[in-house]
């Protein structure tokens, strides 16, 4: 098999595991769990290229323990069950998972008995947030480690060492070839490998050139450039920008997702920034920005470039508001910290006691809904602007009428 450089490049020791410095080295978490020869079952998350795979791998390596790869999208419910049946054998195993995010119910039915029993430690991977993408009862049972993307230096380190192995014969490349691969990259170490690799069988000559590079990615440079602004910090000015309207700025780093062809990063952010940003101020913005998404993923590129930027401008010209999710949030510590309470038996299933609103006039009535532990307990603090101050009156006019009847 003709293997690929970054597959060659991978490292066998967490010691030659490139990054993530806050997991691996001295008295760091990772670092630690090898020197006392034991391992737990962990999901590794973080975006594409930061050493997910190489990290389990080296792992593995280093502990010297037995171990099986699947793919939650391609391998079937038969090869897990293979896997545990070796686990069985060899009374336990580490199973390394990619794709983790999308493992089916009926696999998970398999494995999670299998984890609580310890007979098999799983080690995940993910590009995706798996507080939100990974089954609760796969979540639970793992320790979560995100792994940050790379910098700069990261990747060139990465290239100094690709430019030593003896597949590249000799291959030279200078400081300014080097950092033009990683600016290219994307902070992608398999994609700044991959590059380094097509220019070695691309050109005859022994030395890498900007312009070899430029033949072969043409594409400019947006997510890092010289003050080493990232992937993430784009997503990030294009948040900033929208939540503080400012509409130039906001179509500035929406056109730089657009003109890299990151449309799943843009879409997802934009998602985001609908519910946390304008939220109750402009609650239409929610279904126009799916329409907006719909309508761009259907026509494609260029013509994409439409319907994002008329989103992305009525996004930042919207009001804000975000007391719909800073009140969920006051709920869900209250929810976390254990102040909850019992469900006032008014209101539980069937009970005859409960006073239907739609028989009262104005379909409301007084009546107590939350627990007793918190019955005076208010999270939602209205604003006063765009549709959400027509939420406020009536949220004021409701709560004048309870205090007034209690």
């Amino acid at each position: 098999m003709n293997k690929p450089l970054a597959l060659k490049l991978a490292p066998t020791s967490l010691k030659e595991v490139i990054g993530q410095s806050h997991l691996i080295g001295k008295d760091k978490i990772l670092s630690n769990l090898v020197k006392n020869k034991k391992i737990f079952s962990m999901i590794l998350y973080g975006p594409p290229g930061v050493g997910k795979t190489s990290i389990a791998n080296a792992m593995v390596n280093d502990l010297g323990v037995r171990y099986r790869f699947l793919n939650a999208t391609v391998n079937t419910k038969k090869d897990l069950d293979i896997v545990i049946e070796e686990a069985k054998m060899y009374d336990g195993l580490v199973l390394i998972m990619d794709e983790i995010h999308r493992l089916n119910k009926d696999k998970q039915d398999i494995l999670l008995p299998q984890l609580e029993s310890g007979l098999i430690t799983l080690i995940g991977m993910t590009t995706s947030n798996p507080y939100h993408a990974i089954n609760p009862a796969i979540r639970s049972r793992c320790q979560l480690f995100e792994l940050h993307a790379l910098d700069s230096e990261d990747i060139i380190k990465g290239l100094k060492k690709a430019l030593k192995h003896p597949d590249l014969g000799g291959i030279k490349a200078d400081n300014k070839v080097l950092e033009l691969i990683t600016k290219l990259s994307g902070n992608d170490l398999r994609y700044a490998y991959n590059l380094l690799e097509i220019c070695y069988y691309s050109f005859d000559d022994k030395t890498i050139t900007e312009e070899h590079i430029r033949k072969i990615n043409s594409k400019p440079v947006f997510f890092a450039d010289k003050n080493g602004d990232g992937h993430y910090d784009v997503l990030s000015g294009l948040q900033k920008s929208i939540r503080g309207s400012d509409v130039d700025a906001a179509l500035h780093y929406a056109a730089r997702l657009v003109a890299e062809e990151d449309l799943d990063s843009l879409f997802r952010r934009l998602s985001v920034i609908a519910y946390e940003d304008i939220g109750l101020a402009n609650p239409a913005i929610g279904p126009r920005v799916d329409a907006a998404i719909h309508a761009a993923e259907r026509v494609g590129l260029p013509e994409a470039r439409i319907p994002i930027g008329t989103i992305v401008a009525e996004m930042a010209l919207s009001p804000k508001s975000n007391t719909a999710h800073i009140a969920f949030d006051k709920a869900l510590e209250d929810i976390e910290n254990g102040n909850v309470g019992m469900i006032p038996s008014h209101i539980k299933t069937d009970s005859p006691e409960y006073k239907y609103p739609h028989n009262y006039k104005g379909a409301y009535v007084v009546q107590q809904y939350l627990p007793d532990k918190l019955k005076n307990k208010k999270y939602y603090e209205p604003k006063d602007i765009g549709y959400e101050k027509q939420l406020k009156e009536i949220y004021e006019k409701l709560e004048k009428i309870k205090e007034s009847s209690y």
